[in-house]
């Protein structure tokens, strides 16, 4: 067994940017590379590619991450975990060897199967959040569980290069290797949920080097154009310290790893995954150098009986307009374009909004109260079930060019199919785990 082993995240989340993995690949003398790529939206929009074609389905962006890594991962002996199979893992691996095959590169890819329990949905099963069945919420076109480390941990005793996931609870990818080079017991919830801990932190990447948390004014944070993505070096006692690559942009201190352990945290002391029950509440950070971050407590209980699982839902079509007005009386002459578009078919949809950009799209109009903006951007937007109802409403927005207040330019419009989610829990006895390797 290793006495410490060292894991870079190159992406936290699908569109991600491609530099940071490989800068992390070459320089960060990294054991394994995390691609956390997917979300429960993102699984969705890629069961829906699927449908159109059985030859798709994994992550958009992975050829292009493939192409320019697998050289450098197999030079610097770097593991790749990853969960850019989505909805179609097996589909991404024959991918990968067809890239290899062009590169001239030997690669060994292990798929992990299981998540997708699709077929095992009667539609009677209540959601978890408004405990209706989910049938009720329009055609079901997806249901994935989250898994945890059980099938990675098998696909590492092949000796594969890649380990390529479908839907995995973001902390297991990070959490499975750890098990694997340091000997941890999967019984140990204390060691569990001290790996929780550390998957939790280093999970969505470029947010605990500042990304998501840097403010210009309160909270600085330097050469953000070259961000650098998190390292972590983790010991076997579950301590760790997280640190980036030298000379790339960003920040990592106490505060950012604050606002990152807190991130989507219902109850710091009752974190479920499939692998723990984290309990976050002693953990500790320490800035021992620049840029480098200690990290130690954490504990955990039992995993849970159950596995969350996201299912996805045709909902609808959604139209949009937009529409800028600028100058005097901007505003006016927006809240004027608002009511001819309200009063022409807000009745017409059981959800319309009208947005002004600006003003009060994001917080409502009660906080930007007695300020007079010099532009405005409409924004209208209504959800049917009816796709040519809601293309009506571009159609509408831009007709506001010669039909509504004077000065209206720069007309857009829009129209998207809705993929609702909703979860439901499932025995994880009734899931049913696979690895299938490939090799080039």
């Amino acid at each position: 067994m290793m006495e410490k082993i060292r894991i870079g995240c190159g992406a936290g989340f699908s569109g991600d940017r491609l530099e940071p993995a490989l800068i992390l690949t070459k320089k960060g003398n990294l054991d394994y590379l995390v691609l956390e790529c997917l979300a429960e939206r993102t699984i969705a929009l890629a069961q829906k590619r699927k449908q159109q074609d059985p030859n798709s389905g994994y992550d958009v962006l992975l050829e292009r991450r493939i192409e320019s890594l697998l050289p450098l991962l197999l030079e610097h002996k770097t593991r790749l975990i990853t969960n850019m199979g989505a909805t179609n893992p097996i589909a991404g691996a024959k991918k990968i060897l067809e890239i290899a095959q062009k590169l001239r590169l030997k690669v060994k890819v292990a798929v992990v199967l299981g998540d997708d329990v699709f077929d095992q949905l009667s539609g009677e099963e209540l959601s978890l959040e408004g405990a209706k069945s989910l049938n009720s919420y329009g055609k079901l076109i997806s249901a994935n569980a989250y898994l945890g480390v059980d099938a990675i941990l098998t696909a590492l005793a092949t000796d594969a290069q890649i380990i390529l996931t479908g839907r995995v609870a973001d902390p297991s990818l990070f959490l499975a290797p750890m098990i694997h080079e340091l000997g941890w017991a999967r019984e140990n919830a204390d060691l569990m949920g001290k790996g929780t801990v550390l998957g939790h932190l280093m999970e969505c990447a470029g947010q605990i080097t500042g990304g998501y948390f840097a403010d210009p004014v309160t909270k600085p944070v330097p050469d953000m154009d070259i961000l650098g993505h998190p390292i972590l070096e983790v010991y076997r006692n579950g301590s760790g310290i997280i640190s980036k690559v030298e000379g790339t942009g960003g920040l990592i201190n106490t505060q950012t790893a604050k606002e990152q352990l807190l991130y989507e945290v219902l109850d710091p002391g009752n974190y479920f995954t499939p692998d723990v029950v984290a309990d976050f509440r002693s953990v500790r950070f320490e800035e021992v150098g620049p840029n480098e971050l200690r990290v130690t407590g954490g504990s955990g209980k039992s995993k849970p009986e159950t596995l969350k699982v996201s299912v996805g839902y045709q909902a609808g079509w959604i139209g949009e307009g937009e529409i800028s007005y600028a100058g005097a009386h901007a505003l006016e002459r927006a809240k004027l374009a608002g009511e001819i578009i309200q009063k022409r078919i807000g009745d017409r949809f059981d959800e319309f909004r009208v947005d002004y950009i600006g003003l009060s799209s994001l917080h409502g109009e009660s906080l930007s109260q007695g300020s007079a903006p010099y532009e405005i951007r409409l924004r209208i937007a209504g959800k049917s079930p009816d796709k040519a109802l809601a293309q009506l409403v571009g159609e509408e927005v831009e007709a506001l060019y010669t039909n509504g207040p004077a000065g209206g330019g720069g007309a857009r419009k829009y129209l998207h199919e809705v993929i609702g989610v909703v979860s439901i829990l499932m025995n994880r006895n009734q899931i049913l785990q696979a690895i299938q390797v490939f090799e080039s």
